[in-house]
């Protein structure tokens, strides 16, 4: 473990939920259930519960399916939430980097700092694309957005994708000070890790055995010393706990009662990154599991039948639960994406019998980030 090199270096981990705004949330796996789809109502009930839970963070998912859209759904919540932060998923190329900064930085007011990135390099909908021009222009973006968030002055920028003369960045400048909102970012494959190791601050993960994610955040955080830099490690990651692992085991027995195959491979294949690396890894980890598909000990990963991304929960009785979550806590994990079907009642299970019980920080108080910015978006000249 002495080469895995992280940001935070103190043994705590922000928690965070997930908010379906992709008509991501079920009873039983793969079957429609009219209360839980994705509508603004259903998807804000969510994060205002996580909010009085007193979760840290929420993850709002981007996907060109019917569902919310994540930053128009985060700004409709920033007055509505207490305490809690916002991940917002956003597919970098689909908006004009400047607007993007602009908006971002306005929103990052709004929530007064509650306000972090999930970069996404999938493809564009209705564009399919090399991985090289998809992560480039990824680059590209984050660039910008960096330099925007970083000064006040003019911004020419010249490159591959983007070229453009701003006579000021003023409008840009965001509420957190320091970098502006902290960029999480998650993929398996060379060209992303590159991506994060030169660019973002949190590399999020999804469920593999102990053994491969101690791998990848060694790779990742050699790339990252490459560039001066360190990264913060993260796990998206479904949770089921009840009571007694024998409860848990069958709640996870019970999700998938009632999963047609055919119409699991149909949901999976609606999703943008359906044929990422990720998604392979995650697929080629279930196969290769015994008959109950437990990866490993309370790690299952039947969810993946009916789910593009993250395929696998921990199951089991609260002890169990937590105990697997220290486990990556010592390996270096200081965030977790968690969520579990009906996405609001295993929300209220995991806080009340896990939560309280987790060493817990904001990583982006721990980085010097949420400084007030007395800069507004706006200048008075441009609200005329």
């Amino acid at each position: 473990m002495s080469e895995v090199r992280i940001r935070t270096s103190e043994r705590k981990a922000e928690v965070a939920w997930f908010s379906a705004l992709c008509s991501d949330d079920y009873r039983y796996l793969g079957v429609p259930d009219g209360e839980l789809r994705s509508s603004f109502r259903h998807c804000s009930e969510i994060v205002q519960q996580a909010d009085r839970l007193g979760y840290d963070n929420i993850l709002l998912p981007s996907g060109w399916i019917a569902g919310q859209d994540a930053l128009t759904f985060a700004a409709a919540m920033a007055g509505r939430t207490q305490q809690i932060r916002q991940l917002v998923a956003l597919r970098m190329g689909e908006v004009w980097p400047p607007m993007l900064a602009r908006a971002i930085a306005t929103l990052d007011h709004l929530t007064e700092g509650r306000l972090c990135l999930n970069v996404i390099s999938s493809d564009l909908p209705g564009l399919k694309e090399s991985n090289e021009d998809r992560y480039a222009r990824s680059s590209e973006v984050i660039q910008i957005l960096q330099a925007l968030w970083g000064r006040t002055g003019p911004l020419e920028w010249r490159g591959r994708f983007y070229q453009f003369d701003l006579a000021s960045s003023e409008p840009a400048q965001p509420y957190q000070q320091n970098g502006g909102p902290l960029l999480y970012f998650g993929g398996i494959s060379p060209a992303a890790q590159a991506l994060c190791a030169k660019h973002c601050d949190v590399y999020l993960m999804w469920p593999e055995t102990e053994g491969q994610l101690r791998e990848t955040m060694q790779s990742l955080s050699r790339q990252a010393a490459e560039h001066g830099r360190m990264v913060d490690f993260g796990l998206r990651i479904h949770v089921i706990v009840r009571e007694t692992e024998r409860e848990a085991r069958a709640a996870a027995d019970r999700l998938i009662s009632k999963l047609d195959r055919a119409r699991g491979q149909e949901i999976r294949n609606r999703s943008q990154d359906s044929q990422s690396a990720g998604v392979r890894r995650q697929d080629e980890l279930r196969a290769a599991a015994g008959g109950d598909l437990y990866l490993e000990p309370c790690l299952w990963s039947d969810i993946g039948l009916a789910r593009s991304g993250c395929g696998s929960a921990i199951v089991g009785d609260p002890e169990q639960v937590l105990a697997k979550l220290n486990v990556y806590m010592d390996m270096g994990m200081r965030a977790f994406i968690l969520s579990g079907y009906p996405h609001a009642e295993e929300c209220r299970l995991f806080a009340e019998s896990v939560l309280p019980r987790l060493p817990r920080c904001r990583l982006n108080e721990l980085q010097g980030r949420l400084v007030a910015n007395p800069v507004t978006p706006l200048t008075t000249a441009e609200r005329g």
